[in-house]
């Protein structure tokens, strides 16, 4: 009797124990919906990229409320989270606590270090989302009536955002945190060309294409709204911004490269580097890795060079490579965007040997608009599967006689921007409905970066690299990244200034001066964030690498891909441990 009572009181306290783990882990989830719901409300723009209805005619400005408002809701679900730290969760659920708790805790360290005071650059800023959202070809709607009307309210807003942003920056100026003058040099011009009120401007495309279904008084009452109310907004802001900028911010700008320059800068860097890599790497670590990568990678072009055989040193080879009209063979823009068609229909049948997940969402390829395409790099937007909204890559195309297949190898670009690059990645993850909504939507740097350049590494195997050429440019993108280990810890630790920085990466890969200036002044603006590709795609080899010894024949590529996938992007420490249960079960 005793032992069935024993027996008896022991399944009853498993499974009270089962019942409680379960209300735990539903009770979270819902802090996960509610935490999703009320971030739209901090970033409502980043709402309208991943196609959340509701906030499309919001944009907060970064005041002191709004600044006190944000800290509080970093503050307050940290908190909550805290009360779920010993109770027992599913696999899933403890991802996506390590995920949110990582954020939470990185958002109020790098608070400190002032952002507000430093809002624009001249690779990202909302003055060009904003150009982008208002073409109508981006995240920003217009199929309704309604979405040109929140559109409207969206461009009152930028007015104060603007008044707002100019503040902060006079803050800044006394409280020392400036951009470099090098940087705020080429903002002027993109403030300046985006000020021009003229029919052609992308602003009023949208009135020049209304829905089928619109009225004639609802077509004509929005022409009229639209011609007032965005000179008034959009075209004054900027003129207001680059007034601010030539007159006011551009002779307080500092002559240094780095945010060791900064008030805290040396601290702020290491915040900096572990925001983008999620690891604590140490920056003369991070140096000393990228010289490390840098000498591999040089063995590797040698062994091409001779193989071809070229007589001479490689930065000769490269001079060849960036002058002898073989490699730059386009006359048309066209030209240069169907031959990225051709390499997505060479890998596409060789895809499902190493990928059993295709996504659904759409996806283009479209040169880069000409307002911002001197100062932009290729690039890849997300879709969105709900409105049918492709994923893009982005391709800037000044001059078509002067694209270079082996420069940013067209190849290897291709792969990493595109497919099976960020598009699968962000695809996948946006289209995986078993996850919290804040996680289908998430994005960290590390894990991002360092897939996509991982997959540059797949070109062989999907059927691309059959030329020297682009075996040689490959290895230059992947140089590249490595050259970031050196010179975005060089730059802001002080080792290097950015003439040093340019001249290092002219010398170890086929660059040229104007690109090269441009690769370290994005560096300049966005601190550690370089660091991030190469640091992600060695811990995914350094992975793969050991779920090979450990598993053997049972090892299989193609499931190795698509965990990586299906678990969508993470914090590198959350991710091995991620791996390392996949690896588990795959026993």
């Amino acid at each position: 009797m005793k032992t069935r009572l024993s027996f008896a009181l022991s399944f009853a306290i498993l499974n009270l124990s089962i019942a409680n783990a379960q209300q735990s882990n539903a009770k979270l989830r819902q802090v996960f919906d509610t935490y999703y719901k009320e971030a739209n409300t901090m970033d409502p723009l980043s709402a309208t990229f991943y196609g959340v209805e509701g906030y499309n005619d919001l944009l907060p400005a970064d005041d002191e409320s709004f600044l006190k408002k944000r800290h509080d809701f970093y503050a307050k679900y940290l908190k909550i989270l805290q009360d779920f730290a010993k109770v027992s969760l599913t696999n899933e659920d403890k991802i996506s606590y390590e995920i949110l708790e990582n954020d939470l805790k990185t958002a109020l360290i790098l608070e400190k270090y002032h952002p507000e005071y430093m809002p624009i650059d001249q690779m990202r800023s909302l003055p060009m989302y904003i150009t982008i959202f208002g073409s109508g070809n981006s995240a920003q709607p217009f199929k309704t009536v309604k979405d040109y009307e929140n559109w409207l309210k969206r461009c009152n807003a930028y007015s104060h955002w603007t008044d707002v942003a100019i503040e902060n920056m006079r803050k800044g100026i006394k409280e020392g945190y400036v951009l470099p003058k090098s940087l705020v040099v080429k903002i002027i011009p993109q403030m300046q060309d985006v000020t021009k009120n003229n029919d052609s401007s992308s602003f009023y495309e949208p009135i020049k294409k209304f829905p089928k279904d619109f009225s004639e008084a609802d077509k004509t009452r929005l022409s009229k709204e639209f011609k007032e109310i965005i000179p008034t907004t959009i075209f004054s802001s900027n003129q207001k911004l680059a007034d601010f900028f030539q007159n006011e911010y551009l002779p307080k700008t500092r002559l240094t490269s780095g945010i060791n320059a900064l008030p805290n800068g040396k601290e702020m860097y290491r915040d900096y580097i572990f925001y983008n890599t999620t690891t604590h790497e140490d920056p003369e670590k991070v140096y000393q890795l990228g010289l490390s990568e840098v000498a591999r990678i040089t063995a590797e072009m040698e062994k091409i060079k001779t193989q071809i055989g070229f007589n001479g040193i490689l930065p000769e080879l490269f001079e060849f490579m960036k002058t002898d009209k073989q490699f730059a063979p386009f006359k048309t823009d066209k030209e240069i965007l169907d031959t990225y068609q051709t390499i997505y229909a060479t890998i596409k049948p060789n895809l499902p040997k190493y990928f059993g997940i295709t996504p659904k969402t759409p996806f283009e390829i479209r040169k880069t608009e000409d307002f911002r395409a001197a100062s932009s790099s290729a690039e890849y937007l997300p879709g969105d599967l709900a409105s049918n909204r492709p994923g893009i890559f982005y391709v800037p195309i000044l001059d078509p006689t002067k694209i270079n297949i082996t420069h940013d190898d067209m190849e290897a670009l291709f792969l990493h921007e595109a497919i099976p690059g960020h598009h699968f990645q962000f695809s996948t993850q946006n289209e995986n409905k078993s996850v919290p909504k804040f996680r289908q939507n998430y994005w960290n740097s590390a894990l991002g970066e360092g897939w996509a350049l991982y997959t540059e590494s797949l070109g062989k195997e999907l059927g691309l690299y059959t030329n020297p050429y682009h075996q040689l440019g490959a290895l230059g993108m992947e140089m590249h990244r490595a050259i970031r280990l050196v010179v975005d810890t060089g730059l802001h630790t002080g080792k290097m200034t950015r003439e040093e920085a340019v001249a290092y990466d002219m010398q170890h890969e086929p660059i040229s001066e104007a690109s090269a200036t441009a690769e370290i002044e994005r560096y300049m603006s966005a601190p550690g964030q370089a660091l991030s590709y190469k640091i992600g795609q060695l811990k995914i080899i350094e992975l793969r690498d050991k779920y090979k010894k450990q598993l053997g024949y049972k090892f299989s590529i193609r499931d190795f891909h698509d965990a990586i996938l299906k678990g969508g992007v993470m914090p590198l420490t959350v991710f091995e441990n991620y791996m390392d249960d996949w690896a588990k079960s795959a026993k």
